[in-house]
């Protein structure tokens, strides 16, 4: 018996049933999970029967199906899911983020959070319903991700962890099917529409009555393709809310159809009252549709994600042995070590942080940073994992393993943003949950109320309420502007990790800057350089540049990027710590450094420095002076415009630095600002701020994110410059992913226009329902046109959302 069995599963169609439970597999499912059995890849009918499978197998066990006599107990009865138990071997660490299949409306981010929040050990739980991710944090201690997704499970919705390909996939299969369901629709709509039509136009009495019936009786067929199939959906989502004993806005929906259906079916068969088969196919086309355009709304908020986990490589070119050698093996490069050699070809994606050995490119950080020109690097420079080289091959140091990367970490703190919820959305959350049931309770007074005043429009104006009034508009109003505007600043090299960030950034009345790495880029340039000499200013230049060819001090780096290329190579070279450096170009030797050192060589007494804050750097040969350089920490380009922005905004511009009262006070009067204050260690910047709060300003921080920890933390809201492997210290509210100030302007308009956006949807939702509910209770709407308000609100919100991800 066991034998023949075992036969006839192997027999099986491969797809066409599960190979582990023997459930069938949908059509639609069929080759989407796999394991590899005895040598084969077997269908299996979920993610949970592909996982034990395949653990059955890695675990050494694989002769158990060609043994068994039965197939393995299905999960539907078997209330502890024990496949789900594969998910609490995975390292979490406290804390992921599930896609959740099945969402429909706010009552769903309702009823999850709530039950979730029940569930021991569970210490947070944030769901998006725009970008179907549901974030939850938990005590390893008390809570196992099984129990997360049993709970899950239970409630009638299926999760596994997140996956931004996987997720895709899925998104896209919905997309595919909901396509075909509005395709259906429409015909049947336009079919009817035939029929109907004629009917309206010929007016009572005049059109035979035979006729009537039989463009009714047509219209009644042509509408079932569209109940069957294209609604499906509501039918569905309205049967599980009603059994987990929550309606949300598929209950009203699907009643409103059933009642229209079922009307119009007595009317036909009885020769009284009205027929509104136009109305059902009209209703159904116009909501799939609005569903449609929110579906493809949740593809693009997912899609950020996506671009950045598509960005970091699989595998990776390690090399073995003598680097000039070039002999390779590749290996995953979750593999990578810190301190292996790789080799990064023209076109691949930089699998880890680390710092050039051989070879000059250019490299693409628009993944990273959202700039879109290319940057020239060279050896000694430091690389992020998730750069593209773009030009020629280089041999690479890691310094970093793929997962702590700086791609790595931008994924993480992008998983990260978007799990919580501003004021505004948790206000629509709740105002949304609850209105389904009052909707209902509205839908009965009405019915009973027009039943005692004029039976024959009872039926009618209750079916109207039931369609006008569902709060689709309401529950989209701000998780389709938030996830536009997530994607539109992560395009823009801004990443928005707290979930207030926008909204606060929006209402703050200051804007405090760090200077140094903030407004200033953090390290010295060249401000004027001066021939003393017989020497040009050109040649001087080159003559430093290859003294200095090699050297990957700060000083050296502006003065080989502000000179030509060098003057032949510098031979000899000999650095004296604190004091410069010395070689010999063409025969002659040369110093580069203090004063006190090139007068070594070059006799006499150099002539007067340069002002405080100024660094000059002198280069001299024997027997002369011949040129003096002065470096200071450099203004960003940008800076002066994004503080003028903010001024013209009417925000106040406040500095705040360690650096002595002079030094900030010369900024910022080159910025245009008016307060500046030195001479602040961490704790004096802290309480500036808290100064200001307590005054009543709303303090928006922007700090370089290393010594400004306290002070981000400690301001409404706040905005670090992030830099590599810094990504990973940062404590503000939001990240600045380029080297520049210039996406933080960007990030105060995407900010005002979001919360514009926000308003004007939460304001079109609530006036259209105060003027709709009044109107379908009345007997003003027929239920066709209560159709096209419902469908229409909802898609303008989701049109009116999507402005924001245009440039």
């Amino acid at each position: 018996m066991s034998a023949v069995l075992s036969e006839a599963m192997t027999a099986a169609p491969l797809d066409s049933e599960c190979y582990h439970c023997g459930l069938p597999v949908p059509q639609a499912a069929r080759g989407r999970w796999q394991a590899e059995i005895e040598g084969a890849p077997r269908g299996m009918c979920c993610p949970g029967c592909a996982a034990a499978a395949q653990a059955i197998v890695d675990g050494g066990f694989g002769d158990y199906y060609a043994t068994r006599s039965a197939y393995a107990a299905q999960a539907s009865v078997l209330p502890d899911a024990p496949e789900l138990l594969l998910y609490d071997g995975q390292d979490f660490k406290g804390e992921a983020s599930f896609t959740v299949e099945g969402m429909r409306c706010a009552a769903c981010v309702w009823l999850i959070e709530r039950r979730l929040g029940q569930l021991p050990g569970v210490l947070e739980a944030n769901l998006n319903v725009a970008a179907e991710r549901l974030f939850v944090r938990w005590d390893a201690a008390r809570c196992k991700p099984s129990a997360i997704l049993r709970t899950l499970r239970a409630i009638g919705y299926h999760a596994y962890p997140y996956d931004a390909r996987q997720h895709g996939e899925q998104l896209e299969r919905a997309r595919r099917k909901l396509f075909r369901q509005l395709f259906v629709a429409g015909l049947s709509m336009m079919q009817v529409m035939m029929y109907a039509v004629p009917v309206y136009m010929a007016g009572e009495g005049g059109m035979d009555a035979d006729m009537t019936a039989l463009m009714h009786w047509a219209s009644l067929c042509l509408t079932l393709p569209a109940l069957l199939y294209s609604a499906q959906p509501f039918f569905e989502g309205a049967w599980r809310d009603l059994r987990r004993g929550l309606p949300g806005m598929d209950v009203p929906v699907a009643l409103g159809i059933a009642a229209a259906f079922g009307g119009s079916c007595a009317a036909l068969l009885t020769g009284r009252g009205e027929v509104y088969f136009d109305s059902v196919t009209m209703f159904v086309f116009l909501l799939l549709g609005s569903r449609y355009l929110e579906l493809g709304a949740r593809r693009r908020a997912a899609g950020a994600l996506e671009r950045l986990q598509q960005g970091v490589p699989a595998s990776a070119l390690r090399l073995r042995g003598d680097p000039a050698a070039r002999e390779s093996e590749l290996v995953p490069a979750g593999a990578l070590q810190v301190g292996d050699l790789v080799l990064v070809k023209a076109g691949q994606a930089v699998p880890a942080d680390g710092v050039i050995l051989e070879g000059e490119t250019e490299v693409d950080l628009a993944l990273l940073t959202g700039e879109s020109r290319t940057r020239r690097r060279g050896p000694g420079e430091a690389l992020p994992g998730g750069a593209v080289n773009a030009a020629q091959t280089i041999v690479l140091r890691v310094s970093s393993t793929a997962t702590d990367s700086t791609l790595a970490m931008l994924v993480r703190l992008v998983e990260r943003a978007g799990q919580g919820k501003p004021a505004l959305a948790l206000w629509a959350d709740r105002v949304a949950a609850w209105s389904v049931m009052a909707l209902l309770v509205l839908t009965v007074a009405v019915f009973f109320a027009w039943q005692a005043f004029d039976p024959a429009r009872a039926w009618q104006a209750a079916v109207a309420v039931l369609v006008v009034t569902c709060p689709c508009a309401l529950s989209l109003a701000t998780p389709t502007a938030l996830a536009a505007a997530t994607d539109r600043l992560l395009r823009r090299g801004v990443l928005a990790v707290q979930p207030h960030t926008l909204e606060t950034f929006e209402r703050s009345t200051h804007v405090v800057f760090d200077k140094t790495g903030t407004l200033t880029l953090g390290r010295p340039v060249l401000r004027q350089a001066m021939p003393v000499g017989a020497q040009t200013l050109d040649t001087c230049l080159r003559y430093a540049a290859a003294l200095e060819a090699d050297n990957p001090h700060p000083i050296a780096q502006a003065i080989r990027e502000a000179g030509g290329p060098a003057i032949g190579v510098a031979e000899q070279l000999r650095n004296v710590v604190g004091q410069g450096v010395e070689g010999r170009i063409g025969g002659r030797v040369y110093r580069l450094g203090s004063a006190a050192f090139v007068g070594g060589i070059a006799g006499g007494i150099a002539r007067s420095a340069a002002p405080t804050g100024i660094t000059s750097v002198w280069l001299g040969t024997q027997g002369g002076w011949l040129a003096r350089f002065d470096l200071s920490d450099g203004l960003r380009p940008e800076a002066a415009a994004v503080v003028r922005r903010f001024r013209d905004g009417g925000k106040t511009v406040v500095l705040l630095s360690g650096d002595d009262q002079h030094a900030a006070q010369s900024v910022a009067a080159q910025l245009g600002i008016t307060t500046a204050l030195g001479g602040c260690l961490p704790d004096g910047k802290l309480a500036y701020v808290r100064k200001l709060q307590r005054e009543g300003a709303v303090v928006a921080m922007v700090g370089d994110g290393i010594n400004d920890a306290a002070v981000l933390r400690g301001a409404d809201v706040s905005f670090a410059m992030g830099r590599g492997a810094e990504l990973a210290q940062l404590h503000a509210d939001g990240v600045l992913l380029g080297d520049g100030l210039a996406p933080l302007a960007d990030a105060a308009d995407t900010a005002r226009r979001t919360l514009a956006v926000i308003r004007q949807n939460l304001i079109w939702a609530t006036v259209y329902n105060l003027v709709a509910i009044p109107a379908a209770a009345s007997g003003l709407l027929n239920p066709w046109m209560s159709g096209i308000g419902m469908a229409a609100s909802s898609a303008l919100v989701v049109l009116n959302a999507l402005r924001l991800r245009k440039d």
